[in-house]
């Protein structure tokens, strides 16, 4: 339990991080963050293995960029089923999702010492 509370509070940072660097990204309120790093945290579990999965042999070829694509659709997707948590635009979905992963594996990993 623990664990989860700490990946989601990381999730919750990076995402509020993101959206006060990138312009294309809106969070309406402290509790529209707390359900989009929840949502975003259920997308990443449950949808992104699949997608990964179905777009295999294009990121292949693509020497894993199309990832990138896959990572900006899933976060495009949580900002619509979550009110208050938008994206202007689809290459903003997939720069705010590189935003993301990045300040969240550099703030997880200072808690994955433990």
């Amino acid at each position: 339990m623990k664990r989860f509370l700490i990946h989601w509070l990381v999730i919750a940072l990076a995402l509020w991080v993101t959206a006060y660097i990138l312009p294309g990204v809106h969070i309406e309120s402290n509790q529209a963050l707390a359900i989009a790093a929840i949502v975003l945290g259920l997308v990443n579990a449950l949808v992104r293995p699949v997608l990964t999965l179905l777009t295999l042999p294009i990121t292949i070829l693509t020497l894993g960029l199309f990832y990138l694509l896959v990572n900006g659709f899933t976060f495009l997707l949580a900002s619509k089923v979550v009110p208050g948590f938008g994206v202007s635009g689809y290459w903003w979905a997939v720069l705010g999702a590189l935003i993301v992963s990045i300040l969240s594996s550099f703030v997880g990993s200072f808690f994955d010492k433990e």
